[in-house]
């Protein structure tokens, strides 16, 4: 084993959570584009599409969830979203945006999409709309 121990008898080989995820979400991958006026109606159709991708943990879609933490669609139909996850230790971590990616590439006048993890702000219950609180009994 390479490595050396830090602090505390801890074993530290410079390997990080994502280091273990299929994919490992590329940091500053994902530039967002200017918030110019986009076209309305895509972005409905943008909004229900992300609508149909649900937690596999938790019975609500990312957009009621809170997950959804901007979203730009361009007149161009370029797509860029900002999400994040309930916890870094979510096991999805690494399928979720790409079924995010997925999902929006099917909809109709989009042209590229792209998808940016980011952990800050943490994601709280806090986010979630009133519908999937209703939904989960959490009022």
């Amino acid at each position: 084993m390479s490595g050396e121990k830090r602090g505390g008898g801890r074993f530290d080989d410079g390997k990080d959570f994502f280091d273990f995820l299929p994919r490992r979400p590329a940091e500053g991958e994902a530039a967002r584009p200017e918030s110019a006026a986009g076209d309305a109606a895509l972005q409905e159709r943008v909004i229900a599409a992300l609508k149909t991708v649900r937690d596999p943990e938790i019975p609500a879609n990312l957009v009621d969830l809170g997950l959804i933490y901007d979203l730009v669609v361009t007149a161009d139909g370029r797509v860029y979203v900002e999400m994040t996850l309930t916890t870094p230790a979510c096991p999805v971590a690494g399928s979720l945006p790409g079924e995010v990616e997925r999902v929006l590439r099917a909809v109709p006048g989009v042209s590229d999409v792209a998808v940016k993890l980011v952990w800050t702000p943490p994601w709280t219950q806090e986010r979630m709309s009133e519908e999937a609180r209703l939904e989960l009994g959490l009022l």
